[in-house]
């Protein structure tokens, strides 16, 4: 398997940048009638960051996801970071040609 990160140009300095999964989201409760100390941490799968860059990034996470998928797979990496699961190193040379011609240099991929 080929990992690869998967960045985005910046809309306010358009230098690339890429989210990281720093700490799992943490999913509390409330009720109307009592209280409950329940925190579940969960970490965030890969589409879910990935939509995280809507504002960041100068394109749409609904658009890139959509350009990916045929080619490889949105995960998380070890150390929280948005990366994309190849195959083969020709599905990721395919997709980055795609990501080009889609997106010019606004979406980037890196080791």
């Amino acid at each position: 398997m080929i990992h690869l990160r998967l960045f985005g140009r910046c809309r306010i300095y358009h230098d690339p940048v890429s989210p990281v999964m720093k700490d799992p989201a943490r999913i509390g409760w409330s009720a109307w009638f009592r209280s409950i100390d329940l925190v579940t941490p969960q970490k965030l799968k890969g589409e879910e960051l990935l939509r995280r860059t809507r504002g960041w990034w100068t394109v749409e996470p609904d658009d890139v996801a959509r350009v990916v998928k045929p080619y490889g797979r949105i995960i998380v990496g070890q150390s929280g970071e948005l990366m994309v699961e190849f195959e083969s190193q020709a599905e990721a040379d395919r997709l980055a040609a795609e990501l080009k011609k889609e997106f010019g240099d606004q979406v980037l991929l890196a080791p």
